[in-house]
């Protein structure tokens, strides 16, 4: 899957912006603050429906502007699409020419995966990262996921809702069930995930670290079956209800669930070293790259916002190897000439105040 074009109107700080991308490494330097990552965010909000900086789209709408809009049209082994995202009193989204009753008609038409300094936190913060690093791959592989989380999401919210009052055990029940057969899914398609892509991160990991192993699993709900798994998240739900009552918010559920990470048997998300917690998450995100590309047929875009200044050569050298395989948009306010040299052949943009001019070879 290759961008084509990406077209912005009143976005961020641009006026207007019409970019024709190559099929290899797309290179955009400019100074800070001057729209380079705002590029790479309109992008994924045609790939997404969100922004990867705000959960407030009235924030992208150019200042003094009243509406904007983001165009990206994609080239796949299936023909061309066309995303349109319309942002004004509300948010529109059209997929070649149709707008979109349900965000997740949108999923897996514009696949990317996003890489930013950012990023790094997959590893060593929350578990809340490392359960939106799965859900955003998830949801660009199937929309059958994306449903089903969201219709969990709206469950869990009405019962937190009614924690806030004095609820009967009997009006718990009736969203208990909601609960633990939508969180049945959600777990074992994250479980499934993880393994799945646990055998990509293993191998990319060894090279990338000179031989060290890379173990990914899933802390979650125990079960392999939907319904094992539904039973004990209903046992769970029914064992934590005093707890619930207490603090009026549900304790358990997928949730709080989180990926464990892991290598030569430590526990990088609270004992690995910086060294370690970055060869961890580029791994992560290559093996993403890679899991996508086998499930999907082909590879999706791959963002990459100011991330070659934070590594050093090693991983600089292992990534550069893996972004001629695809599309790879990159960031960054200056690039070295030898590594320049190593990605090989580009087509440079320069960015200045809002403005996007390619350079001529």
């Amino acid at each position: 899957m290759v961008i084509q074009r990406l077209k912005i109107i009143d976005y961020r700080n641009y006026a207007s912006a019409e970019i024709q991308l190559g099929r290899g490494v797309n290179l955009f330097i400019g100074d800070n603050a001057q729209g380079k990552t705002n590029l790479l965010e309109s992008i994924r909000l045609a790939s997404v429906g969100r922004s990867a900086r705000t959960t407030r789209w009235q924030e992208l709408i150019r200042w003094g502007a009243k509406q904007a809009s983001v165009t990206v049209r994609v080239r796949s082994e299936a023909g061309s699409d066309e995303v349109t995202v319309r942002l004004g009193q509300t948010k529109s989204v059209l997929v070649n020419g149709f707008p979109i009753s349900r965000m997740g008609e949108l999923m897996g038409v514009v696949k990317t995966v996003l890489f930013t300094p950012d990023e790094l936190r997959i590893v060593k913060e929350s578990p809340g990262e490392r359960r939106r690093f799965t859900d955003i791959a998830l949801c660009q592989l199937s929309r059958g996921y994306f449903y089903s989380l969201t219709r969990y999401n709206r469950a869990l919210a009405q019962r937190n809702k009614l924690l806030k009052g004095n609820p009967t055990d009997s009006e718990l029940t009736v969203w208990d069930m909601q609960l633990a057969k939508e969180g049945a899914r959600v777990t074992r398609t994250r479980r499934k995930f993880a393994e799945r892509l646990a055998t990509f991160a293993e191998g990319i990991h060894r090279e990338l670290s000179g031989g060290e192993t890379l173990s990914i699993g899933y802390e979650g709900c125990e079960g392999e079956e939907l319904s094992e798994i539904e039973d004990a998240l209903m046992a769970e739900l029914e064992k934590s209800r005093a707890r619930d009552r207490q603090f009026s918010v549900t304790h358990v559920g997928p949730q709080r669930d989180d990926l464990s990470i892991r290598s030569d048997g430590i526990d990088l998300r609270t004992y690995g070293s910086q060294g370690q917690q970055r060869s961890a998450a580029l791994s992560l995100k290559l093996a993403e790259m890679e899991l996508l590309k086998n499930e999907g047929g082909e590879y999706p875009i791959l963002l990459l916002d100011d991330v070659l200044s934070e590594l050093d050569e090693k991983r600089q050298s292992k990534l550069i190897e893996n972004i001629k395989a695809y599309q790879t948009i990159i960031t960054c306010t200056h690039l070295p000439e030898d590594v320049r040299e190593r990605i090989g052949d580009v087509t440079e943009f320069r960015v200045q105040s809002g403005n996007v001019n390619k350079k001529e070879n």
